[in-house]
């Protein structure tokens, strides 16, 4: 365990840059043909804190009734409004910066942020993520939701190395700070 613990965003996307369609699917993902889990279990053991928005939570709440996916986790998810904690997570609506270089500070693994692009935006505006991972999928879905959301920041990014899963390619980015 280490202090120096960083903000990672682990992700996927189309090749045009969306994370879901317009009614927030992802079966786009599942009918592109990887190999063995994609990474994802390799890069979960590097984490003990997951980070997400209501919009995602709720999305993985109605995707997995009765089995939250990241039960053996500290989970945070960040919300407008005040919502009472759960056996699973802990909901948070201060202020982020603050928040999260407290868990920053922490002794832990990294902390993964897994969605949304709303929350991302945030994180990105706030200078608070460290590295990226984004796997790409050969799909163009023309429109829906966006990995990036429009807003008033600018990364300089570093290429730390790029794996190949069948038809998908995994990005690996330091963020420049």
């Amino acid at each position: 365990m280490s202090k120096n613990r960083n903000v990672v965003l682990f992700i996927a996307s189309s090749l045009d840059g969306y994370i879901a369609t317009e009614d927030e699917s992802l079966e786009w993902l599942f009918n592109v043909e990887g190999e063995g889990d994609n990474g994802i279990s390799e890069f979960y053991d590097t984490v003990d804190t997951i980070l997400m928005g209501k919009r995602t939570y709720d999305w993985i709440i109605k995707e997995n009734p009765g089995e939250f996916p990241y039960k053996n986790k500290e989970c945070y998810v960040f919300s407008r409004s005040i919502i009472e904690n759960t056996e699973d997570v802990k909901f948070v609506n201060g202020n982020i910066n603050r928040f999260v270089n407290k868990l920053k500070s922490q002794e832990g693994k990294n902390i993964w942020i897994v969605g949304g692009g709303e929350l991302l935006l945030s994180f990105i505006e706030e200078m608070l993520v460290d590295e990226m991972i984004i796997t790409v999928a050969p799909t163009i879905l023309g429109k829906g939701i966006p990995l990036f959301r429009e807003g008033n920041q600018q990364l300089n990014l570093s290429l730390k190395g790029m794996r190949r899963f069948n038809q998908f390619a995994e990005l690996r980015y330091k963020v420049i700070k």
